[in-house]
């Protein structure tokens, strides 16, 4: 039985009747996919003997227009902004990422303006807001993007306990020496530079630096 943040079963079938499946559910509950799946498993229907899992289960997609899934890229998003689509039946980053592309949202901060992009995936890492807090309220004047920052401010932690301990607890994959395999030629070079053979930390400095 999970132990973090328990979702009851009246939270549960909330969920259910105001979703086509699970994934929706989760979506709606504000919660991971995977804690979502343990508290549903867990509780059971009195009447089919079905886990709330089971009877939400929605793999033949009933309920969901078909084009959601073979044409998500042409539902126009003003459709789902004014509420003729439901939202729910896509992942909210998917459609943050076309409200930039479609110009309905700036790529930056909508308190501070930031929009330096990450050196990784030069992604600039914003988040998606509802203003009222609630996320199945997709009008237009109800979204907002945050930096991390700024979400933190308004909203609150970006992270779970869970994620925050992961961060902290994180080690460098390279914690001792590294061994630079200085061949004769380069180590002829680095004498000629001053730095001994035998002085291995100003070594290991330079070829750091450069």
């Amino acid at each position: 039985m999970p132990s973090a943040k328990p979702l009851s079963k009246e939270m549960i079938l909330a969920a259910m009747e105001n979703t086509q499946s699970n994934k929706a559910a989760a979506r709606y509950l504000n919660v991971s996919y995977m804690h979502y799946k343990k508290w549903a498993e867990f509780f059971v229907d009195k009447d089919t003997g079905e886990t709330l899992w089971q009877k939400h289960s929605n793999q033949a997609g009933k309920g969901v227009p078909k084009f959601f899934k073979k044409y998500k890229d042409k539902v126009k998003l003003d459709d789902i902004l004014n509420g003729r689509i439901d939202a729910t039946n896509f992942e909210p980053q998917f459609l943050k990422y076309r409200l930039i592309e479609e110009g309905y949202l700036y790529e930056e901060c909508s308190e501070c303006g930031f929009h330096e992009r990450r050196v990784s995936d030069y992604k600039i890492p914003l988040l998606l807001n509802f203003k009222d807090g609630n996320k199945k309220h997709w009008g237009l004047n109800n979204l907002e993007l945050l930096c991390y920052n700024h979400y933190f401010l308004k909203v609150g932690d970006v992270f779970t306990e869970k994620q925050e301990q992961q961060i902290v607890d994180h080690k460098p994959v390279n914690e001792g020496k590294v061994d630079w395999e200085i061949d004769d030629y380069h180590l002829e070079r680095l004498k000629e530079l001053g730095l001994e053979d035998d002085d291995e930390s100003d070594v290991d400095k330079y070829i750091s630096r450069i």
